[in-house]
């Protein structure tokens, strides 16, 4: 296996960070998950876009779109495979034992691992913690994921495969590395990007491919939705099939199949919509 960082290919044994990143002392960066079929990248551009939001929002120099790009495909070409997990890291780079930032410049890392497809639906759960909808990260993809992990890992616990949050006021919000929506009389909803959700490049898609409303929703509609499904970049659209103890027989429900079909369809069309 071969990854790209800071300027190359290198072999995945022999490439090495400094352990005085501030990616890996205060979590100090940003990062983007791009699904790869037999070699290709999907919504490239659409990825490459929120990183450079990611950045100006984190105060780091925007990267050069163009070298992410050669990085990507070196690495989709020097690591052939059907499905794959394409991880473009960029950390503030080597810096002091603190917040303050160094001088050196960022640190950009691409790698490639192998994915495997999804099942058509799942079980998620939520848990007690909260999204904050007004924090200094809120929309923003940052390397700063442990409260993820820890949620996750409640999540797997319980035979799950997500956790939800609510945000500070009782609002749904999102899961760990996914976007929820909900069907409600026929209708698709989504939480507005307001809640303190990720602006997700597949959530994005899906409003735009099945006129999914976005809509201020309470924690609770999880209790009486008529489906749920979840979006991200490796799920494209899945199907909830269990929120905590209550299940949704049938899952995955006719408007939700409509979703997945319509996603499917459309991003065969066009592989950088």
């Amino acid at each position: 296996m071969k990854l790209w960082l800071d300027g190359g290919l290198q072999d995945i044994d022999a490439a090495r960070v400094s352990v005085f990143d501030h990616g890996l002392t205060v979590g100090d960066g940003i990062f983007e998950t791009v699904k790869a079929v037999h070699g290709r990248p999907f919504a490239l551009t659409r990825h490459l876009d929120r990183l450079a939001r990611s950045a100006r929002g984190l105060g780091l120099p925007e990267p050069d779109a163009d070298e992410v790009r050669r990085a990507c495909a070196a690495v989709l070409d020097a690591n052939p495979m059907p499905l794959g997990r394409l991880r473009i890291t960029y950390t503030g780079g080597h810096g002091p034992l603190g917040s303050d930032r160094g001088d050196r410049g960022p640190t950009l890392v691409v790698a490639l691992g192998a994915s495997d497809p999804r099942p058509d639906s799942t079980a998620v759960v939520t848990v007690p913690w909260t999204r904050n909808e007004r924090g200094a990260l809120t929309g923003l993809k940052t390397t700063s994921y442990a409260e993820n992990v820890v949620a996750l890992a409640r999540a797997r616990e319980h035979g799950a495969s997500e956790a939800l949050f609510a945000n500070t006021v009782g609002r749904l919000c999102e899961g760990t590395g996914s976007n929820v929506f909900v069907v409600l009389d026929g209708e698709i909803h989504t939480p507005p990007v307001a809640s303190g959700c990720l602006a997700g490049i597949t959530r994005a898609l899906t409003v735009e491919w099945t006129g999914a409303r976005e809509t201020d929703l309470p924690l609770d509609v999880l209790d009486r939705a008529d489906e749920v499904f979840l979006t991200s970049t490796l799920r494209d659209v899945q199907a909830v099939h269990r929120v905590d103890g209550r299940e949704l027989p049938g899952a995955p429900g006719p408007v939700t199949a409509k979703a997945m079909r319509v996603f499917d369809e459309r991003a065969a069309d066009d592989l950088d919509p």
